[in-house]
């Protein structure tokens, strides 16, 4: 494969460790990526599978894993064989080794980090490893539309800092106005900012011209592809023994043992068919009268395609929730009748038959099923994304690199608004100040500061005070722009909340707090700041370039800021946040020397989320290695002012 291709470049790993519908969906985008001309790698850690229709992808095997049953936690290398550390170790070298030789411009894991833990060290080696890279692959997490729930406290916090710590978006492969992700997953809306929705995957190429008659008006059984679904097998014979007018048609699954499929066989009535799994399943169903299965992805998928009346028998072993999950909400909007596991019987299975044999097909046309198509797009921006965000970066650097070529430093300062209290989102932006060497400043809403925020900040005595006006309240009119310090009230009054502001910190933190005004949205009326010497303010901090001087004020502005606040929050892209980072240092080196300004960060920790962390830190790191930045405290620069 070379990887000079104009075309891009995808490598998709997905593991499947009990059926095949995880093989199966990501070969169907596998396959549509490759139809537009795409260089596809499919890295697959199961077992092989040979029903399943790879063309278009180079398929690269793993030495493969399975587990049996429903215990997912251990995994085997071959038939009672569980898999060891040298066979872990070589799927881990084999997965580099593929990552290395196609260089992908996307890569894409199936299931990881919300599933998949016991894999967790391959994959976090993958991931890693990809990060190294440059330029960096765009890096994506595929999920089907619904996820086993976590099992224990603390899962979906894991797998939420992984999404963070490496992930630029989440393919889900389903739609909300069906079953939303949040109906299996307690995800924050710092997750479901980057859900990325497909519609439904659903395997194209196992579709049959309608031309046959085999299986018309037949009650086909299908158990799925292991041995997980003998139990719906077993009670299927029954139901069809007390309904010997109907002709039924079981297929049992290839991960079924031979001697498991004999006795269904020898058990059959004599109004059964019990074969094996076949190719043109979806074919059958079109023509069956009634379809009863468990309610799997690829299964339910096939059922939307050909109109079918079904009766859905969710796989719930070992405390799997998924299919119920799926089949619940397909059940409460009229599309299928479902019967648990646990409550399974020959006569509730029969008489859900008869019920369902008697009513009209339902409409199943509100599952869209172009989700592979709809997945080449969604990854297709993603890759564009990336390619313009290390066009940013690379912009960034050669501005850097301008700097040091001219013996120039370059002043930044660091502004984090909104404290009152201490936090966990506060311990982590201390973390930061102290790794980076920088004496932040926090601006405190002094109406709200807490005497434990004064405790906390003993221990970051390099840190800043700043007044952030006085309650941080509204009072625009309703269509105007949020301010507290605009002209909306009177100036005396708005002036002495300020002057209030400063004396109620002063109390709470003596000289730590600086005469810095920082005004709530960075918004503040002219009059207002003409006031603010007469009431013991040396400095001013709002938000772009300073235009003009006030009497008696250093303005002290920041100039970048990462929250995608017309949003609600979240990361901005990060190109924009790339080339705006570029453009400050241009400027800095293109301003005559009574223009220079230092180039101020803001951020407001307790709306961070993970992936705005690691844009910080990754911000950080690029000017730290650049030599030419140096950071200055709100303190110095006050200082100096007021020497000059």
């Amino acid at each position: 494969m070379s990887v000079d291709s104009l075309s891009p470049r995808v490598m998709i790993v997905v593991t499947h460790l009990l059926g095949i519908g995880h093989l199966a969906r990501m070969a169907a985008v596998g396959r549509e990526m490759a139809r537009q001309g795409w260089t596809v790698t499919l890295v697959s850690g199961g077992r092989p599978a040979a029903t399943v229709n790879t063309q278009g992808c180079t398929l690269v095997q793993l030495p493969p894993v399975h587990c049996v049953g429903s215990d997912f936690s251990t995994l085997y290398q071959a038939p009672g064989v569980v898999a060891d550390a040298d066979h872990f170790l070589a799927r881990r070298e084999a997965l580099l080794a593929t990552l290395d030789a196609t260089r992908p411009e996307a890569l894409i894991t199936e299931l990881f980090p919300f599933g998949r833990r016991t894999l967790g060290d391959e994959f976090l080696a993958l991931l890693e490893h990809a990060h190294a890279q440059t330029p960096r692959p765009a890096i994506l997490c595929s999920i089907r539309d619904v996820l086993n729930p976590p099992s224990k406290p603390g899962r979906a916090e894991e797998a939420e800092a992984r999404l963070a710590a490496f992930y630029d978006g989440i393919l889900f492969h389903g739609a909300s106005e069906v079953v939303p992700l949040d109906a299996s997953w307690p995800a924050s809306r710092a997750v479901l900012r980057r859900v990325l929705e497909t519609g439904y995957v659903h395997d194209g190429s196992r579709s049959f011209p309608d031309g046959g008659t085999e299986g018309a008006g037949e009650i086909i059984v299908s158990g799925g592809g292991s041995e997980a679904g003998l139990p719906l097998s077993e009670n299927a014979l029954d139901a069809a023994r007390g309904m010997p007018d109907k002709r039924w048609r079981l297929l049992v699954g290839a991960g079924v043992p031979a001697e498991s499929f004999e006795r269904l066989r020898t058990r059959a009535p004599a109004n059964m068919i019990v074969e094996r799994a076949r190719p043109d399943f979806p074919a059958l169903l079109g023509r069956a009268a009634l379809s009863i299965s468990q309610a799997g992805y690829n299964t339910v998928l096939d059922l939307a395609a050909a109109n079918a009346r079904a009766i859905l028998v969710p796989f719930a072993e070992g405390g799997e929730r998924e299919q119920g999950i799926r089949a619940r909400e397909l059940q409460r909007r009229g599309l299928a009748h479902c019967l648990e596991t646990a409550t399974l019987t020959p006569d509730a299975l029969a008489g859900a038959a008869r019920d369902l044999l008697a009513a009209p097909r339902p409409d199943w046309s509100a599952i869209g099923r172009d989700g592979a198509a709809r997945t080449a797009e969604e990854v297709s921006t993603a890759i564009d994304r990336r390619r313009a965000a290390m066009e940013g970066w690379a912009r960034l650097d050669t501005a850097l690199k301008r700097a040091r070529d001219a013996g120039r430093t370059l002043d930044f300062w660091w502004r984090d608004d909104d404290a009152v209290d201490p936090s966990a989102a506060l311990d982590t932006l201390l973390t930061r100040f102290e790794r980076f060497g920088v004496s932040g400043g926090l601006a405190i809403i002094p109406s709200r500061a807490t005497p434990a925020l004064v405790e906390r900040l003993r221990a970051a005595p390099a840190v800043d005070v700043l007044i952030h006006g006085w309650a941080h309240t509204n009072y625009a009119p309703v269509g105007e722009k949020a301010a507290e310090f605009g002209a909306h009230r009177p100036p005396d009054i708005v002036a002495g909340e300020a002057g209030a502001g400063l004396s109620r910190l002063r109390e709470l933190f003596g000289e730590r707090a600086l005469p810095l005004f920082v005004p709530p949205w960075n918004r503040i009326a002219s009059a207002i700041s003409a006031a603010l010497p007469a009431q013991g303010f040396t400095g001013l901090s709002t938000f772009t370039r300073r235009s003009g001087s006030i009497p008696g004020l250093t303005q002290l502005n920041t100039h970048w800021d990462p929250i995608a606040w017309k949003r609600s929050g979240g990361l901005v892209d990060e190109a924009k946040l790339a080339n705006e980072l570029a453009r400050l240092v241009e400027d800095e080196l293109a301003a005559a020397p009574g223009e220079l300004e230092p180039i101020g960060l803001l951020t407001h920790h307790l709306v961070h989320d993970g992936w705005i962390d690691r844009l910080l830190d990754e911000v950080m790191e690029r000017l730290a290695a650049s030599g030419v930045v140096r950071f200055v405290s709100a303190r110095d620069m006050l200082a100096q002012a007021g020497a000059r």
